[in-house]
């Protein structure tokens, strides 16, 4: 697996992106996200912030590949359901001017269709899709605790190109689901992949991260089913013990190296 590939997120390196940036350089990526509202002031950034951090992603040789804007609640989820939507436009216009094209964030539980909750669902990703094309990125549904089936009703109800998919390999395993089979199932609207690891629980929904190549994840099968269908964008890797976030992040890309 070539490391031009893969992408880590700065955040975990240092609370400094710039010391970040350099940290990520060394372990031969290509790639960060950055969390918009942990790092980006919520997407607020002046567009003076914004030309600093090319500056100095293009010291280090680095692109954002994406941005993460993590909320509490979805877009089903009536309760500062304005509030979520408007951060999530400015990090889509912050996406654009960073120089990536996704951004990515769960949307909560995905209602049936029968329900008041789906009405509110497509109203708020609706609004959202018509912005995605004016700024020129795409929100990108975390797939794992959203099941696939579910994701590509959802996507269906919308404007064709509106929403993406982030395929979150250890996700689904806790949830259930089989990646290489998710991967070949959402192939027409992944847009980004987290390839982590997990163990399942008893119950779905109630397994546990690990460091990559020790969980139930099938790297192998699951690099394989986006690659016959011709994914070509970026693996995103976690950290899951963050006592030494640089060596499980090395380890991690070795890993895929062998793969």
């Amino acid at each position: 697996m070539d490391r031009a590939s893969v992408c880590i997120p700065a955040g975990a390196l240092a609370s400094d992106l710039r010391t970040a940036f350099r940290r990520a350089r060394t372990l031969g990526v290509k790639g960060v996200e950055l969390d918009v509202r942990a790092e980006l002031d919520g997407g607020r950034i002046s567009a003076t912030g914004v030309r600093q951090l090319r500056k100095w992603l293009a010291d280090e040789g680095l692109v954002v590949a994406a941005l993460r804007f993590p909320t509490r609640g979805g877009y089903a989820d009536s309760e500062r359901l304005e509030a979520r939507i408007e951060g999530t436009k400015r990090a889509l216009d912050l996406a654009h001017g960073l120089g990536t094209a996704v951004v990515t964030n769960h949307v909560g539980p995905i209602p049936a269709e029968d329900s008041p909750a789906w009405v509110v669902m497509l109203g708020a990703l609706r609004d959202l899709a018509g912005w995605s094309e004016r700024a020129g990125a795409t929100l990108c549904a975390e797939a794992g605790r959203a099941s696939p089936a579910d994701l590509l009703r959802l996507v269906a109800a919308l404007p064709e190109g509106g929403l993406g998919c982030t395929l979150v390999t250890g996700a689904l395993v806790v949830h259930g689901h089989d990646p290489a089979a998710a991967a070949a199932e959402l192939a027409g609207i992944v847009r980004h992949v987290w390839l982590t690891d997990a163990v399942p629980g008893t119950f779905a929904g109630h397994g546990r991260a690990t460091v990559l190549g020790r969980g139930d994840v099938d790297i192998a099968a699951t690099l394989g089913a986006l690659e016959e269908r011709g994914y070509r964008g970026w693996l995103g890797l976690e950290v899951v013990d963050g006592s030494d976030a640089g060596g499980e992040l090395a380890a991690a890309i070795s890993r895929l190296a062998l793969v």
